[in-house]
């Protein structure tokens, strides 16, 4: 294990982590198919709020959310706001399986705006980690990404291109985190950012919301991928950027396609190719490498 690896007593959380979010395509999925992309994701903030709020005032930290609000909640937008309803946007077009792998890349993005905007420059395996990855990205692009109609009318360019705008905002809202928001309790940033996500949502999604009822189904997807996928999930994610740093806790992303396209061949029915198992593989292994956590060959002495 390098030091880049949470120690031991994180690990349990990283994999909690990792199945939660990976729940959140397939819960995204039904619920997106009924209300929409938009107001799926501003009903996944506000559920999320109303579950963190009591928690936050029950530990009387409602002083340390009012000194950082404008920051926490310009931050719900970029970490949970934006990057929800692309994802929401892109599965009524693309299968979990695919838009989880995608998903892996969010430690490429990471790396790459850490290294432009704190200067955090990599060097070596990392450089060609981000390169590899990057390819990656692209072979799974290159046979799935299509800007015309298929014979269902979908178009699935926009909904790749979707998932990587969402993957870009996780890698900058991680460095904005570390360098605006460092010692700020994670219950705080967890239950800040969804309450400025929710405001900023709440007008899109009302003008949205489906003329047709939801169904019991699709409810309760987003009951539960509020309460469990965003509130316990992102109070989770924000302790371990406090604790092993942004870079370290974004490898949860490393678990998150496994858990993924496991919910969606089980509960969705959906095929997995041998095409996207290499890509996926080719990914990983570019975050793995950009990452500092796999080295292809020792340096010389």
């Amino acid at each position: 294990m390098t030091a880049s690896l949470p120690p031991k007593v994180w690990l349990t959380e990283f994999v909690l982590l990792g199945a939660l979010w990976g729940a959140s395509f397939l819960f995204m999925r039904l619920g997106a198919a009924e209300f929409g992309a938009l107001p799926t994701a501003g009903m996944r903030v506000a559920i999320a709020a109303l579950f963190l709020l009591p928690l936050l005032l029950l530990r009387g930290q409602w002083q340390a959310l009012s000194k950082h609000w404008g920051k926490i909640f310009f931050l719900g937008m970029l970490n949970s706001g934006i990057p929800f309803a692309l994802y929401a946007y892109a599965l009524l077009s693309i299968s979990t399986s695919l838009s989880s792998l995608l998903n892996a890349t969010v430690p490429l993005f990471g790396a790459l705006v850490a290294w432009l905007w704190l200067k955090d420059r990599p060097h070596g395996m990392k450089i060609l980690g981000l390169l590899i990855g990057f390819v990656g990205v692209a072979m799974l692009a290159w046979g799935k990404a299509s800007f015309k109609p298929d014979a269902s009318g979908l178009v699935t360019g926009w909904a790749v291109l979707a998932c990587l705008g969402a993957c870009l905002c996780y890698g900058i809202s991680a460095s904005f985190t570390k360098r605006h928001l460092g010692g700020v309790p994670s219950l705080v940033i967890a239950t800040g950012s969804q309450l400025g996500a929710t405001v900023g949502l709440a007008l899109p999604s009302l003008w949205l919301w489906p003329s047709q009822p939801p169904s019991p189904t699709a409810w309760l997807a987003l009951l539960a991928v509020g309460v469990l996928c965003t509130g316990v999930a992102y109070v989770l994610f924000f302790r371990l950027i406090d604790k092993v740093g942004a870079a370290g806790a974004l490898t949860v992303t490393f678990l998150i396609p496994v858990f993924a396209v496991l919910y969606g061949v089980v509960f969705l029915g959906e095929s997995v190719t041998a095409w996207m198992l290499i890509c996926g593989t080719v990914i990983l292994l570019g975050t793995a490498l950009s990452m500092g956590l796999l080295k292809l060959f020792s340096p010389a002495r």
